[in-house]
């Protein structure tokens, strides 16, 4: 197998690896297909790395010669019913690509598991910095490139929102009446279905939520999953954003929701019980914007009233928590060996007291 040092450059290698034990590529098998589909590819060695971040579906750069493309698949195992939809996910690349080109084209989407064992697509690979908890190596320390990296996330979320949902390649993507009801009943519900230990905050956040579901009309294109890891930074501005990944959960919703789960991941530097992984951690001192700043912004580049932000802040708290535990349940039952799963339990036990708490009052 090829070695990462034949990838380039620093940023590449913070978030590329060889392919996990037990996470294999069988590429032999999808080589065949990939000709027959695929116009012009080269001849020559095909070689295949694993993208190192993200719980949740296997993500690989497959290469031959110049050419490079990015595989996307459900993980190994059982796994949740509607999670992990590779073909949706395909899908909603296809359908918004032409409007939002910071989402990767796909080139080929194959539902006959025969190739893999599960369905699975090939995308463009976008390229830039990936930034997770550390600082980028890419840019200078200091709070001119936090500004530009909060602003860069804002402005992104701001410009998808504003895309028209009567496109027509657009208003098939979702149901947006009721969405907000059935979002929280369906968290609520694949909780009761991963649960692995009594959590007695649980039956007081479900409460709450289930009694201050908004009574709104507004929807827009979200993403479900819009935060930094998500997102791809030209190594040479931090206000240049040249992709964003992870489409899986994008549907027509509120705009809000989609707020609260971005602000959900934000951490900042006194935050003592959230277990994230952030680079606002740095603070304000480096130029990232606090979660109220975040949100303020958000509200006046689009007009939307926030004075209920609260709810929008447990769902999306309780949401991470769900997440989390899926995952973890999954690890608790033999059905992956993955050893960045084992913490997952308490992590979502720490989301569910932050929801707890804001429910209860408590600044967000």
């Amino acid at each position: 197998m090829a070695r990462r040092e034949q990838l380039g450059t620093e940023q590449d290698l913070a978030e590329i690896i060889d392919v996990r034990e037990g996470e294999e590529l069988d590429l032999s098998s999808i080589v065949p297909l990939l000709k027959e589909q695929i116009l012009d590819l080269p001849d020559g060695e095909w070689t295949v790395f694993q993208y190192a971040a993200g719980r949740s579906n296997l993500t690989y750069l497959i290469k031959c010669g110049a050419w490079e493309a990015v595989l996307r698949r459900p993980p190994l195992g059982p796994v949740a019913p509607k999670s992990h939809d590779m073909l949706r996910e395909a899908r909603i690349l296809s359908s918004i690509h032409d409007v939002f080109p910071l989402a990767p084209k796909p080139y080929l989407i194959v539902s006959d598991v025969s190739f893999l064992g599960v369905p699975f697509y090939v995308m463009e690979r976008k390229t830039g910095v990936c930034v997770d908890a550390h600082w980028p190596t890419a840019y200078p320390r200091n709070a001119e490139t936090g500004a530009k990296m909060s602003e860069a996330l804002l402005s992104t979320m701001v410009r998808l929102h504003n895309l028209s949902i009567e496109d027509e390649a657009i208003a098939k993507l979702g149901r947006p009446v009721g969405y907000m009801r059935r979002q929280t009943e369906g968290v609520i519900q694949r909780y009761s279905m991963a649960q692995t230990e009594e959590i007695p905050e649980v039956e007081y956040v479900a409460d709450w939520l289930l009694r201050h579901i908004p009574e709104r009309s507004e929807n827009a294109l979200i993403h479900n999953d819009l935060k930094f890891n998500n997102m791809l930074l030209s190594q040479h501005d931090a206000a240049e954003v040249t992709g964003v990944l992870d489409w899986e959960m994008t549907t027509l919703g509120d705009p809000l929701s989609d707020l609260a789960i971005t602000l959900s991941y934000w951490v900042e530097p006194d935050d003592d019980h959230q277990g994230l992984r952030s680079v606002t951690r740095y603070g304000a001192a480096y130029g990232f914007m606090t979660r109220k700043a975040f949100a303020e912004a958000y509200a006046k580049c689009t007009g939307r009233d926030l004075s209920q932000m609260d709810f929008y802040m447990v769902f999306a708290s309780f949401k991470a928590a769900v997440i989390a535990q899926q995952i973890y349940a999954r690890y608790q039952k033999g059905q992956t060996s993955d050893p960045r799963f084992r913490e997952l339990g308490a992590h979502a036990r720490r989301m569910i007291l932050r929801a707890h708490d804001i429910a209860r009052g408590a600044m967000w």
